[in-house]
């Protein structure tokens, strides 16, 4: 018997006796005194109000009742053997689960590190729940999710703020989008605010984050551009853009990866955003979320290597995206991504977790 389960010690004495047919021999086994474990037995038997020992032959059995009570005590003692073994296995990854709150714009910029982390961890169940940004805080908060990826620096709903911890993965840069039919598809210079209150546009509806980034942009800077259609899908926005009548604005990595798609910059520019992981204040992080926040981290340093230049043509899905390096996401690179030596010399480090342990 596994003595380092816990287990109720009249519950191992029996089953000890019940092994050994004796007490003297039970008693030895488990380096107790028999007067102890003898009362300890009969303690048992006035706590279930049965006999559950024969005593009166040379060697000791089980009675009916007891031959009934010891195979439920074994069931439980195998139940909590199981139990510890399963607590290694979510240890060493090798079992558990992870629930991930995404918006549609976050789900698709991470697509790469959750195949990253299916990869590595093929016995975790990863469940993915597509939500606009504020329902993701709001989840976090009724632990309906482990961890959220958020679209922006800051989260929209100030109020909950003080509740979340949020950890940056990237910068993004957003431009207009249009797709190859439309009449803007293929120029290089910056649109003017002026020329883009000329162009129809499909967005998301303003329950989502990057809606309310482009509200806030033509606020500032007094642009009423025409809304011809509003959204909550992803694939829908990309393919009515890809019709070539409507345009939008959406992160140029996702632009980049869409063939037929052309980015365009905007003047003045439209402000970068982040790519964030958020995760409750003081909640338990599982062995599986604390895996996948490390994996961020390693994930970060690599996307961040890249600068490439920007183009503005169509991008076929085999293309790298690429940024102009005064936009590249690289600039704002978390300190615990690379060091620099004196010579300027990237110095790679072991990424730690994003999220706090």
């Amino acid at each position: 018997m596994d003595r380092s389960i816990i287990f109720p010690r009249s519950l191992r004495y029996l089953l000890a006796v019940a092994e050994y047919h004796s007490f003297t021999r039970a008693a030895e086994v488990l380096y107790v005194s028999q007067p102890t474990l003898s009362q300890q037995i009969k303690q048992l038997e006035d706590l279930v109000g049965v006999q559950l020992l024969d005593r009166s032959g040379r060697t000791v059995r089980l009675t009916a009742a007891g031959e009934v009570y010891v195979h439920h005590a074994r069931r439980a003692l195998g139940e909590m053997n199981a139990g510890k073994r399963a607590i290694h296995e979510l240890q060493d990854l090798s079992r558990g689960s992870l629930r991930l709150g995404m918006t549609p714009i976050t789900d698709y910029l991470t697509t790469p590190l959750l195949e990253q982390f299916n990869a590595r961890y093929p016995s975790i169940a990863v469940s993915t729940l597509e939500m606009p940004q504020d329902d993701i805080v709001t989840a976090l908060a009724e632990d309906r999710v482990d961890i959220g990826i958020a679209f922006s620096s800051t989260l929209s709903t100030e109020e909950c703020s003080d509740e979340i911890d949020s950890h940056i993965l990237f910068i993004e840069t957003l431009s207009l989008t249009v797709g190859k039919g439309h009449h803007l598809a293929g120029q290089q210079r910056p649109l003017s605010k002026h020329a883009l209150e000329q162009e129809p546009l499909v967005l998301f509806n303003t329950d989502y984050a990057l809606r309310r980034h482009i509200d806030l942009y033509c606020l500032e800077h007094g642009i009423t551009p025409p809304i011809a259609m509003e959204a909550t899908s992803l694939s829908v926005i990309v393919e009515i853009v890809r019709l070539g009548r409507l345009a939008t604005i959406l992160p140029d990595t996702i632009a980049c990866a869409q063939h037929g798609l052309y980015s365009i910059a905007l003047l003045p520019e439209l402000p970068r955003h982040t790519i964030s992981l958020i995760c409750r204040k003081g909640a338990y992080k599982s062995p599986a979320c604390q895996a996948f926040g490390e994996l961020a981290a390693e994930w970060t340093a690599t996307k961040c290597q890249v600068k490439p230049r920007h183009k503005f043509r169509p991008c076929p899905m085999v293309d790298v995206c690429a940024h102009d390096e005064s936009k590249s996401t690289c600039d704002d690179t978390p300190d615990d991504v690379a060091d620099l030596e004196p010579h300027g010399k990237a110095v790679a480090r072991r990424p730690r977790s994003v999220l706090p342990r």
